[in-house]
């Protein structure tokens, strides 16, 4: 994989391309990225003037955050149109929904070689179909390979939902299954992987929970569909002080110089391997992340 800076992805706030309200208060947010959407937040009757917005959106804008496009699906009349126009603003990433197939993002990918984007327009897919579940795995391992651009999972619970008829519940039960296969699959490929959206933005207390249990699930992050969602998701996906703390412990211990080479060393008791390294290492970056 790259060797580019760590970037937290604890808190993305979907924000309609149409809404210039919402679009103004951006730089005043603390969420770690921002996905300006051309698909479902934006109606039919909208969806040219609002692609028609993406240049001014992404002028003299700030890097201090990651700025996504989400475009509607490459299948639809806009598709096509959305991706060019997204190509041009050199947005962190644009978002592909309705994913089915690594084709999809391959072909997308040509899209943007075509129209000279730099390789930092990274692209994100949305796991949203009862397709994308069966072709999880093909569709994940694209993103060991730098050339297809691939470098997030978005969970579109919403839509899964809707397709398959499965029981929304407070708890998600019936979606667990689906969310750990994402998750194992983003791990297979190298990618990071956003949870699915909270639709009551009301309930703030049911929404922490849903975050805590997609952190303990593995998530590095959540979707959210109101400001007001943002605290608890950058709360949630944080490394806790402990974690923290346990970290530079194995980060420093492998450091001295009688575990130079060593495979597997002992620390407070248990063994612990380069693997376990890896992973602190990992930690600590996304920690020094969110400090910046």
């Amino acid at each position: 994989m790259t060797n580019e800076p760590f970037r937290p992805r604890r808190s993305v706030l979907y924000v309609p391309a149409s809404n210039d309200k919402a679009l103004a208060k951006i730089a005043q947010l603390s969420c770690d990225a921002v996905i300006v959407d051309l698909e479902d937040a934006v109606a039919p009757a909208d969806k040219i003037s609002a692609r028609e917005k993406l240049a001014g959106i992404f002028a003299g804008r700030s890097r201090s955050r990651e700025m996504i496009v989400r475009i509607n699906a490459l299948s639809s009349e806009w598709g096509n149109d959305d991706l060019v126009a997204a190509a041009r603003c050199e947005p962190d990433g644009i978002l592909l929904p309705k994913v089915d197939t690594p084709r999809d993002l391959l072909e997308a990918g040509d899209v943007l070689d075509d129209n000279f984007a730099p390789d930092s327009v990274k692209l994100w897919a949305m796991i949203e179909t009862s397709k994308a579940m069966l072709n999880i795995g093909p569709i994940a391992e694209l993103g060991r390979d730098p050339a297809s651009r691939l470098s997030c999972f978005v969970a579109g619970t919403n839509d899964l939902i809707r397709e398959t008829g499965v029981l929304a519940t407070p708890d998600r039960r019936y979606l667990v299954p689906w969310l750990m296969t994402m998750v194992l699959a983003a791990r297979a490929g190298g990618l990071d992987m956003l949870d699915g959206v909270s639709n009551d933005f009301r309930d703030l207390d049911a929404f922490a929970r849903e975050c805590t249990e997609g952190a303990s699930m593995g998530f590095d992050g959540k979707t959210l569909i109101h400001p007001a969602q943002i605290e608890a998701a950058n709360g949630a996906f944080a490394p806790a002080a402990q974690a923290v703390a346990e970290a530079r412990q194995v980060r420093d211990a492998f450091a001295l110089p009688e575990n130079n080479g060593k495979g597997v060393i002992s620390l407070n008791g248990r063994m612990v391997e380069r693997l376990h390294l890896a992973q602190a290492e990992k930690l600590l970056a996304k920690a020094a992340a969110i400090g910046a």
